[in-house]
């Protein structure tokens, strides 16, 4: 932003603003209200769908104000009448061509359309109902992303998030007039195009064109079924957006109620992913030390850097683009998949039930945990580990089904067994938490000694930049590790897949510094994922974020290796990390997909 000012009228107000910004951004430092559509803070400038007009003095046209700079002397208007006409002719127009079941939508009063529809006034009287002269299908074909055409208003945040924010480039515009739309790569179903799941492009939707695949009504079926036993766990950063879908504002934690609600939903076991989050630690953090050790002590011709393999939307990514580097990914699965092979047979032994009849759900802020919880690799208990799959807005959507008064709820615990977690699985949800969750534990395992930051807080690693770095110099480390002394270690978080593609060129190209590189495919990692609440952009994300440090540095135990749930497990279970048991439970190889 530019520090020269400018100085402009705003509705009879006279402002200073910034050079260079747009009469949007103006009127939004003055607090005035300028309805959008195709806009979003995330994207970049489109000014195509007109719902932002204003009235600028001199002008002959009416200027998107999204795409318009402001001009020193520029004296505008944001409620002429001749500005509302034109957005209620423009509004009128949008709902002529669009499927008005508002009461049956999923995303109705979560609709910016319907919002600025009921605004405006607009009836269909004004134009006629296009609907009728066209046929329209809903794509249920993907395991996590339903599409549906009827109620799409054209305004391409998906298409704009999809391609600069994600870089995967699955959706785009077709023909053109009154044939446009938004389609796949040759107009094929979603479940056939290189779609990496992650929802990004439903977080932007300004309608219910495009949502999650759902799965609600099944877990309630499982729920009311007395000869299942159900279990749910719930990932990290579900606590800090749950309640957004309950009159609550962002960044405020609700973990403690969301576990009471959930018993009263009638779940018989509410347990926790952080549990396995911190068995991943462990679980990866041995796996990097054993690729170090091969590396420099055995010479093996192992690949890294290693990288993470918590996120679906990355692990599809990197399976279709750069699939000659699967070997660098952790061969760890996530948290979630780790938490499912166990529910039905650690679990199952330990509660005396067969695992035919434990139904396993999990509660994700990620869409793309549906795809994953599907995928042919994730059945190695020998059952389907995870069977439902809900979103963070579907969880919200039950607990308001369900009647019950979300902020008058006392605050519950999480059930013992497999309930039990540490402020470094917390952290998980947060873009960089895996990295400094698997270095707390990393660093402790090869000095004997807390890692080097002040209070655990490995700063480096955390913020919104889209690429940052960490060293660690290992000095007077144990015995066993003698061959790790003096070394520094080099880690890199990514967020994004954009981002996710600029760390991958310098792998290719053999120019990465790094031994360890996490990457997420969503923007702020999960708590920005693509089953959160909507709205979602930088400064909500930053509150889920920091509500998520926030919930680390009042857990009584911060480190993964600490977990007493997760020492006993392998005391009577898995043995040892990277063991027999682990191996074929909670380690799994992935997939060369072509991009076509």
């Amino acid at each position: 932003m530019s520090e020269k000012m400018i100085n402009i009228k705003i509705d009879g107000k006279e402002v200073s603003v910034p050079d260079g910004i747009t009469l949007l951004e103006a009127a939004k430092i003055e607090n005035v209200k300028i309805p959008t559509l195709c806009f979003h803070e995330d994207l970049c400038i489109a000014g195509n769908c007109r719902v932002c007009v204003v009235e600028v003095e001199g002008w002959r046209s009416l200027p998107a104000s999204c795409a318009t700079p402001v001009m020193d002397g520029m004296v505008v208007y944001t409620n002429s009448p001749k500005v509302r006409r034109a957005r209620r002719d423009i509004l009128a127009l949008l709902v002529s061509e669009h499927s008005t079941q508002c009461t049956t939508c999923y995303r109705s009063t979560n609709c910016e359309l319907q919002e600025l529809a009921s605004e405006y006034n607009i009836d269909n009287e004004i134009y006629i109902n296009l609907l009728k002269n066209k046929s329209f299908t809903v794509d249920r074909s993907s395991w996590a992303i339903e599409k549906d055409e009827s109620k799409c208003i054209r305004c391409q945040r998906c298409v704009r998030t999809c391609a600069e924010l994600q870089k995967v480039n699955a959706l785009d515009v077709i023909f053109k007039g009154a044939d446009m739309k938004i389609a796949t790569f040759f107009d094929t179903v979603m479940s056939d195009v290189v779609c990496t799941n992650c929802g990004q492009c439903i977080n932007r939707c300004p309608t219910g064109a495009l949502t999650e695949r759902r799965y609600i009504d099944e877990i309630w079926e499982a729920i009311g079924d007395p000869n299942k036993h159900v279990v749910v766990q719930t990932a990290p950063a579900v606590r800090v957006a749950l309640g957004e879908m309950l009159g609550y504002e962002p960044g405020v934690r609700v973990t403690g109620k969301m576990a009471t609600a959930l018993k009263r939903l009638g779940f018989d076991s509410v347990l926790d992913t952080d549990f396995s989050a911190d068995l991943t630690i462990i679980e990866e953090g041995h796996e990097l030390l054993d690729r170090l050790k091969r590396k420099l002590v055995d010479k093996e011709d192992i690949p890294l850097p290693m990288m993470t393999s918590c996120s679906p939307g990355w692990i599809k990514f990197i399976e279709h683009m750069y699939p000659d580097y699967l070997g660098n990914l952790s061969t760890c699965k996530s948290p979630q998949q780790m938490f499912g092979a166990l529910a039905k047979t650690y679990y199952a032994d330990k509660k005396g039930i067969d695992p035919k009849n434990i139904v396993s759900v999990s509660v994700m802020p990620c869409s793309a945990k549906k795809y994953e919880a599907n995928r042919l690799e994730m059945n190695d208990s020998g059952l389907q580990d995870i069977d439902y799959v809900c979103t963070t807005r579907e969880l919200g959507h039950m607990i308001r089904q369900s009647g019950m008064n979300f902020k008058e709820l006392p605050n519950g615990k999480f059930d013992p067994f497999m309930g039990e977690s540490t402020g470094a699985a917390v952290i998980f949800g947060a873009t960089g938490g895996v990295m400094e969750a698997a270095l707390r534990t990393a660093y402790e395992i090869v000095t004997g000694r807390e890692v080097p930051f002040d209070g655990l807080n490995i700063t480096p690693v955390r913020g919104m930049e889209g690429i940052r770095d960490a060293k660690i110099k290992l000095e007077n480390v144990l015995p066993e590790w003698s061959f790790l002394e003096g070394i520094e270690l080099r880690v890199a978080v990514a967020h994004g897949l954009t981002n996710a593609t600029k760390i991958m060129e310098d792998v290719s190209i053999g120019e990465s510094p790094y031994h360890f590189i996490e990457i997420m495919a969503c923007p702020g990692g999960c708590i920005g994922g693509g089953g959160q609440p909507i709205p979602t952009n930088e400064e909500i994300r930053k509150k889920r974020a920091q509500a998520i440090y926030t919930e680390d540095e009042k857990m009584k135990i911060r480190k993964s290796h600490e977990n007493p749930e997760v020492i006993q497990l392998y005391k009577e279970f898995l043995g040892t990390p990277l063991g027999e048991v682990s191996h074929h439970l909670l380690h799994t190889k992935y997939t060369r997909r072509e991009r076509v």
